[in-house]
């Protein structure tokens, strides 16, 4: 496996105490996917009734598992549910045998917890074209379904990792209809990371109840704003999956809550955010803003071409203000610009106005920005009411050390 040393140093001081969703227990297992002596499969039971919505990954390369949660996806009934993850294999580009180890998994799933099939859902994360072990984890399901915990979040998130530095998680309270809503959430991702729907791998659970078409909305809409504006290296992965279950034990329907709908777009983008700030080699967290902009779709084309372009991340990692690269990211993006309208801030530092080299420029201010673990890169072009915003990290040489030898 990839040789991680230490945790990232843009991480939060520590994993957050997430609240217990009435309706979902856990249970981990080392199962020997691929790693020793770690947990590398989780477990999650949901209550009867549960709902269940997703979005995934558009590579025309998805896994196995996610072709069959797509399927599954947008059924209804009033059995309970099951999430199983393992981490260390991805079950992708592995044809009729990844087919085989979904369908061997599932049924397995479904008859350790006594729910239907239909009502499993599976994701795999590590390396891709490697046949899945599944006997490996059908072989420790019977234990994992006897010993599932309200209170398991924490290893769960630990036990999706890959290359991961750190567990991610994150968590909200709002009031809805005078009662109290509560939502929790875990990711795992680390490298290959520019979603192409949601991201990586990502977990989000709620006590409050939702009908499957307004949940399904609010996730859609909310992963174009979050999971689907973030990029660590520009590659989007074979097994980008986000799954949300609703429990209802709440006693209360947030079908038509904006306050929820608000609360769970705030856990989504916390949790986007440490996948950054966990980007394989990353030393600082990259927040761009894109102004002015024919469109929004321009906006967001350019923002992700200044995010995605390794001199720009290679500077950063520098601390080197090279606002010539901003320029040269957004001449290549293929949306509209005009160069005499073009104007680049590096923080609260002009650096660039009207397509020339701002009269107020100061080298030491930029440089004094750059020096920071967050930076700030904005861009108005000067053509309209069109914005964006992406986050993205620098890129290092801890990046090459990472991937050189991912497979070894």
């Amino acid at each position: 496996m990839a040789k991680i040393t230490k945790v990232s140093p843009l991480a939060p001081a520590h994993f957050p105490d997430l609240p217990v969703i009435e309706g979902v227990a856990f249970a981990t297992a080392a199962a020997g996917v691929k790693y020793q002596g770690r947990t590398d499969v989780m477990l999650a039971t949901l209550a009867p009734g549960s709902t269940i919505a997703g979005v995934f990954t558009r590579s025309a390369t998805r896994a196995a598992p996610v072709l069959d949660c797509q399927e599954k996806i947008g059924g209804t009934s009033d059995a309970g549910a099951a999430i199983l993850v393992n981490s260390g294999n991805a079950n992708a580009f592995t044809g009729r045998n990844g087919v085989a180890s979904v369908n061997a998994i599932c049924a397995g799933v479904a008859k350790a917890c006594g729910i239907p099939e239909a009502r499993v859902f599976t994701s795999s994360t590590g390396v891709i074209g490697e046949p899945l072990p599944h006997e490996r984890v059908t072989a420790v399901l019977k234990d994992l379904a006897g010993r599932t915990e309200a209170g398991g979040i924490a290893a769960a998130a630990r036990a999706i990792m890959t290359t991961d530095t750190f567990p991610k998680g994150a968590s909200a309270e709002v009031e809805v209809d005078g009662k109290l809503v509560r939502i929790a959430g875990m990711a795992k991702g680390s490298g290959m990371i520019a979603p192409d729907m949601a991201t990586m791998l990502v977990y989000i659970f709620t006590d409050a109840a939702l009908s499957q078409e307004a949940l399904q909305g609010m996730v859609s809409r909310h992963a174009d704003r979050t999971f689907n504006c973030i990029t660590v290296d520009s590659d989007t992965s074979t097994s980008d999956s986000l799954i949300v279950a609703a429990t209802g034990a709440a006693g209360v329907d947030a079908s038509d809550s904006d306050a929820f709908s608000d609360a769970l777009h705030g856990v989504m983008l916390d949790l986007a955010h440490q996948v950054v700030r966990d980007g394989e080699g990353a030393s600082k967290f990259v927040q761009i803003e894109v102004t002015g902009a024919a469109t929004d779709a321009d906006a967001k084309v350019h923002a992700l071409a200044i995010a995605n372009s390794p001199l720009i991340k290679t500077a950063i990692a520098g601390e080197d203000p090279n606002w010539g690269r901003v320029v040269m990211a957004v001449g290549k993006s293929g949306a509209a610009a005009d160069r005499d309208r073009l104007s680049i801030r590096f923080g609260t530092v002009e650096v660039a106005k009207d397509g020339w080299r701002s009269p107020s420029y100061s080298e030491e201010a930029a440089a004094a920005h750059m020096k920071g673990t967050d930076i700030e890169i904005g861009v108005d072009l000067g053509l309209g009411e069109g914005q964006a915003t992406v986050w993205t990290c620098d890129l290092t040489h801890g990046y090459i050390e990472i991937n050189a030898d991912y497979r070894s």
